[in-house]
């Protein structure tokens, strides 16, 4: 059966960098305390044993909560956890190799940085797409932020669900919202919160108050 992405606002990813000393495992577990229906698990400089020993957990606990599970870049921990599916880079194993890897029933997302990769993922039948870094961040210190103008391009033709991400914070948030996402990624602003259910639900109350914002995506 053809997993969806679901309809929600805020995509959670996880980083263990930016946690407050606590594991991913924690994190997950406080998100799901907030409702997060979708977290990607991105790590850069675990290996890749301790990487699948978390994602067996997170897959644990969301698939019990009824939670979409994602991992990044690496499709290999993303099929020995059973994840929901993978979300892949502009540099990382093209999209039609994830797909023969994966399966039909596993969801792709794939990063874009310009309208071209944009639709070049829709064509190639990616289930969503990134959109971004809007700002700069510190998880993504190599790709320049492309602005709320690719934001605004993206709104007006894309045909599948895209994720906004990159320095999405209670700053940013609303100008975010109304350069036309529904659904926005966001990292540390959540993971360095002290209480993450409450943050979660603070950061909630720009969705809620953007009256051109209505949630996007598809049922799980």
């Amino acid at each position: 059966m053809k997993a969806l992405l679901p309809k929600t606002d805020i995509y959670a990813l996880t980083d263990s960098r930016q946690c407050l000393g606590r594991s991913n495992v924690e994190v997950v577990r406080e998100l799901l305390k907030a409702d997060i229906r979708i977290i990607q698990y991105r790590e850069k400089d675990l290996s890749g044993g301790k990487m699948l020993e978390e994602c067996l957990e997170i897959r644990a606990l969301t698939r019990e909560a009824g939670c979409c599970f994602l991992v990044n870049d690496h499709v290999d921990v993303a099929m020995l956890c059973d994840a929901d599916g993978v979300h892949v880079g502009q540099d990382d194993l093209p999209l039609a190799a994830v797909r023969q890897l994966l399966g039909k029933e596993k969801i792709i997302g794939v990063s874009t940085h310009a309208v071209a990769e944009a639709k070049t993922a829709i064509a190639q039948g990616a289930d969503y797409i990134g959109v971004g870094p809007l700002y700069p961040t510190k998880t993504k210190v190599t790709t320049p932020p492309v602005g709320l103008s690719y934001l605004a391009e993206i709104a007006g033709f894309c045909p599948i669900p895209f994720v906004a991400i990159g320095g999405v914070n209670e700053l940013t948030l609303p100008k975010v919202l109304a350069g036309g996402a529904t659904m926005v990624a966001i990292v540390s602003a959540i993971t360095l919160a002290g209480d993450i259910p409450g943050k979660v639900a603070e950061l909630r109350h720009f969705f809620s108050t953007n009256t051109s914002s209505s949630f996007q995506g598809r049922e799980l």
